[in-house]
């Protein structure tokens, strides 16, 4: 079960990479909740955007390491993640 699914650590790194989308998500969106007031857009409208570009860069990281050699290492899945969450502190 070390390697379930491609992913060392099996269903429980599986689901640590879920949860920590849905928190890249939040983050993401959050971020523009006034943005989207201020221009115009619905607010829904502006928090899913920026909620799906957000998850889409982490996937896209995710998908490019997973082909690289068919796994993903814990080191691979922070990396994907570390680009999302140093692009809020820039």
């Amino acid at each position: 079960m070390e390697e379930e699914y491609g992913v060392t650590g099996g269903w429980a790194t599986v689901k640590n990479i879920l949860t920590r989308i849905v928190a890249v998500f939040a983050a993401s969106g959050l971020g523009v909740l006034g943005a989207g007031a201020v221009i115009g857009i619905d607010t829904i409208q502006a928090v899913s955007m920026a909620g799906l570009l957000g998850v889409a860069t982490v996937v896209e990281k995710l998908a490019r390491a997973y082909l690289d050699d068919g796994k993903l290492t814990l080191d691979e899945i922070n990396a994907a993640f570390a680009k999302v969450d140093k692009n809020a502190e820039n």
